[in-house]
């Protein structure tokens, strides 16, 4: 059998970088999440919080690494465009990156006393790096548009995107602590859901509308048919979580990962439509998957080398969740 390497290699990449991008949502998500939870949570809570994604939140900064890795390599041309038309959020997303990594070795290592100002930068940093991420969104929605009503679009995904987190925090929450903070969590969750689900239906509003041809592949037939599921089982899936935040914790806390795990189906369904709607372009409607395309010998060469980090990424990702599951315990560094 002949493959069509020149059409065959920019499709493996662009799927590497959308299931890079997903893994980072969900993974980086829910440390994100805590950290913005801070804010609502006390010094021997923020302990536990911080303990509960200690061992993770490096590990899950990689999957951004590697989609940006993708992206400039194999997709110069919109790596380019995208990153000229979002320089500032991204200046914000990378200083919030640092804030809140520096803030999280810092508050271990100074005394008591001025440990409370790195939980702020904690909070801080976790809040403009989702923040940014969720402008960045708001405006690649809109095909990269400039002006008012983009800004102020971009702003509301921004918020939306930082509830989302939060509800991720919170979810995480459940299944790695206990006791009272385990029923804050609960709390934090059925807050934040009514923010999140605003931003998924703003954002699937706001898609097809930005472009007709968008529009056109969302409501034609027999698409719209085909299509239905992914809003409609979105909406039933958070109808159950909501309904679930009233009862939770379950008895004996069976089952305490299945709030985490539903919103990380939400998503990936989110992230489902958003690729169908913006299939075959990189750039929406300027630069599609081809002509944005490194030239084919190189995406062969970063391939092998792909196929050797890949592995390793996705080895260790699990590794570590299983080896650090269960509930978090006392926070230490002796």
């Amino acid at each position: 059998m002949s493959f069509d390497w020149p059409t065959l290699l920019p499709l493996i990449f662009a799927a590497l970088m959308g299931l890079s991008i997903l893994v980072y949502v969900v993974l980086d998500g829910f440390d994100l999440g805590i950290g913005i939870l801070f804010a609502a949570a006390d010094d021997a809570e923020k302990d536990v919080m911080i303990a509960a994604i200690g061992p993770f939140w490096d590990a899950n900064e990689t999957w951004l690494v590697l989609a940006v890795g993708v992206l400039l390599v194999a997709f110069p041309l919109a790596h380019g465009v995208i990153l000229t038309a979002l320089y500032l959020p991204v200046f914000v997303l990378l200083a919030g990156l640092i804030l809140r990594g520096v803030a999280f070795d810092f508050r271990a290592k100074v005394p008591v006393a001025r440990k409370g100002r790195w939980n702020r930068a904690f909070f801080a940093g976790s809040l403009l790096a989702s923040l940014a991420q969720g402008y960045m969104l708001g405006i690649y929605v809109l095909g990269l548009r400039t002006g008012f009503p983009a800004m102020a679009f971009a702003l509301l995904v921004a918020l939306c995107l930082a509830a989302a987190y939060a509800a991720m925090g919170a979810a995480w929450l459940i299944y790695k602590a206990e006791g009272e903070l385990q029923k804050k969590a609960v709390a934090w969750l059925r807050g934040a859901l009514v923010l999140t689900a605003a931003g998924l239906a703003a954002v699937s509003i706001a898609t097809p509308l930005a472009s007709p041809r968008i529009f056109d592949k969302w409501f034609a037939w027999p698409e719209i048919a085909l299509l239905a599921p992914l809003p409609v089982v979105s909406a039933l899936l958070f109808l159950w979580l909501w309904r679930q935040t009233f009862t939770l914790p379950w008895e004996g806390d069976r089952h305490a990962i299945l709030p985490f795990l539903t919103l990380a189906l939400i998503f990936a369904l989110g992230f489902a439509g958003l690729a169908y709607s913006f299939y075959p372009y990189v750039v929406p409607d300027r630069l599609s998957i081809w002509q944005a395309a490194a030239a084919p010998e190189s995406l062969a060469v970063v391939l092998v080398g792909a196929c050797f980090v890949l592995p390793v990424i996705v080895a260790y990702s699990f590794y570590a969740y299983r080896v650090f599951g269960g509930k978090a315990g006392d926070l230490r560094y002796d």
